[in-house]
């Protein structure tokens, strides 16, 4: 019998495992909102713990070992081994009314019914209002920039002012300062002697969308289209800080961990939202420098986030050093699951497409969810090179029997190879 860490690495080689390895809650993509958690929780009977949000934006929930146990989950995302103090954490209520614990530097105001939160020089940063089950960014600080020089100061003071980037989770509440750096090493070398699941640490080094969150969507739209080298002037200075940070992230961190994720929400529902050559000219040469050096500086695999439909920029990220991309969002179009495996499968581990999130998950019965996640392993399991991840987190609505169903249904179907 192979160790979490042992089957989740296996499967990433594109080596068949013992089993089917199982992410949930390993990167902030595989998780569950923390109001879907509380009524698990409560289905299982598990009546002990305070329910924690690790992640403000999305109201993600830290999953407790008790859980994760439960369920023969394979992955532990770094953030585990930070934020371990009362002091860490402010009381706050989910939209629903469950009392829950939020990272105490966020200090969100209720203004009318709306949840409020701005940043140092009083700017609405982002936004949830009384209908809502998230946070939406309200300001965009560069959109006015007009200048051709990208100063890292301004940049960098910029991304402090970005709901995504500012409203931070454990451990980027850490800086990358001596004190910082060595908090971290010491949080990723306990949280690895502690555990034997595979170690998932997040860079970022976001391109396309931190254009899109600095600038506003359509003004970086405009700027790659219409200013090629202000685009490329620009990218350049976000790549010199990514690669700054890799440096001192990987040197405290790299011992310690399995796989690096980056993050860049290429895709949307009909494909990619830039051309492949768009994509071939901005960003595949700068994810390639970045990717590499993480590989130079630990042995890592790469991850990338990026949702929706990527089918025409596949090969271009392979080529780029890609190791791992999720969530595989197979109802994009493109993205059937059968065609990824036959076309990618052997290049690239297909991490997620495990279970319908959008259609199935949330509505349909326990039976027809486990005969949904049946299927996809069929199709993605053979030969290795797949992880299992629902696509993308499990969201409010979604019963807890449906959760339990899911992934109950990967041990199921996943017969013994040891």
């Amino acid at each position: 019998m192979s160790t979490s860490r042992e089957r989740v690495m296996r499967a990433v080689e594109h080596r068949e495992p013992d089993r089917v390895p199982i992410d949930l809650g390993g990167h902030r993509s595989s998780g569950i909102m923390a109001i879907a958690y509380k009524k698990l929780k409560d289905y299982l009977g598990i009546l002990g713990g305070d329910v924690y949000v690790y992640d403000f934006v999305q109201q993600l929930a830290i999953i407790e070992p008790e859980v994760l146990d439960r369920f023969g989950v394979d992955t532990i995302e770094l953030g585990r081994g930070f934020a371990l103090r009362p002091e860490d954490w402010r009381e706050w209520v989910l939209p629903d009314g469950t009392p829950c614990k939020i990272p105490a530097a966020i200090e969100p105001v209720q203004r009318n019914g709306d949840w409020h939160v701005y940043n140092g020089t009083g700017d609405l940063i982002a936004i949830q209002t009384a209908s809502s089950l998230y946070f939406e960014q309200t300001h965009f600080p560069l959109m006015d920039w007009t200048r051709d020089d990208f100063p890292r100061q301004v940049v960098e003071e910029a991304m402090g002012q970005v709901s995504w980037t500012a409203l931070r989770s454990p451990p980027t509440t850490l800086g990358y300062d001596e004190d910082g750096l060595r908090q971290l090493q010491e949080g990723a070398r306990t949280l690895r002697g502690a555990s034997d699941r595979a170690v998932i640490a997040l860079l970022g080094g976001n391109l396309l969308e931190m254009g899109q969150f600095l600038f506003r969507n359509d003004n970086f739209f405009l700027m790659l289209g219409g200013e090629p080298r202000r685009a490329h002037r620009f990218l350049d200075a976000l790549v010199d800080m990514h690669l700054d940070n890799l440096e001192k992230y990987l040197g405290a961190v790299g011992p310690f961990i399995d796989i690096i994720m980056f993050g860049d929400d290429l895709g949307m529902q009909t494909g990619p939202q830039i051309s492949p050559r768009m994509y071939m000219e901005y960003f595949q040469p700068r994810e390639k420098i970045m990717w590499a050096r993480a590989k130079e500086l630990a042995d890592v695999k790469v991850m990338l986030h990026s949702c929706g439909g990527l089918y025409p920029l596949m090969p271009g990220l392979i080529e780029a050093g890609l190791d791992i991309v999720q969530p595989v969002q197979t109802t994009a179009a493109d993205m059937e699951a059968a065609k990824l495996k036959r076309e990618f499968g052997s290049d690239i581990c297909l991490w997620g497409g495990g279970c319908n999130t959008r259609d199935i998950l949330p509505s349909a019965t326990p039976q027809k969810v486990a005969e949904d996640v049946r299927q996809r392993i069929d199709i993605l399991a053979p030969g290795g090179g797949f992880v299992f991840q629902q696509i993308h987190n499990v969201m409010a609505d979604v019963p807890p029997e449906n959760i339990v169903a899911m992934l109950d249904a990967v041990h199921a179907h996943s017969p013994s190879r040891s």
